[in-house]
């Protein structure tokens, strides 16, 4: 059974710093792409951050280059999002996700599996 567990988020003021974690079992962890999507009320969800560690492939959104960093540590089968110089516009509710397809985070319906969500609250 694939799971994917969420870890990390909080309540941080604005340009303050956050790391997400998501821990991932029940799958060959170097086959797959991971990464992080985000809803904020009333909001698509969106690709914020993938990352495929068998050939290092990854994926920011404009919205979070520079200040958003993904990696991987294989050993432990979890991948973590560095959030730097938070924004309030960065509240949102952030899913860990997994698929085989490392473009996931433009082509959601390439997502095979998701977590549960953790929330982010960015105060300003």
């Amino acid at each position: 059974e694939v799971q994917l567990v969420e870890s990390g988020g909080g309540l941080v003021q604005a340009g303050g710093s956050l790391r997400l974690s998501c821990a991932a079992s029940g799958f060959t962890f170097d086959d797959y792409a991971i990464g992080w999507f985000r809803q904020a009320p009333g909001k698509e969800r969106e690709g914020v951050s993938c990352i495929r560690s068998s050939d290092t492939i990854t994926y920011y959104a404009d919205s979070v280059k520079g200040r958003f960093t993904i990696s991987s540590d294989n050993a432990k089968n979890t991948v973590y999002l560095q959030m730097n110089s938070l924004k309030p516009e960065d509240t949102a509710v952030y899913y860990c996700a997994a698929g085989e397809n490392p473009f996931m985070c433009v082509y959601s319906n390439e997502v095979k599996n998701w977590g549960q969500g953790t929330q982010v609250t960015v105060s300003s």
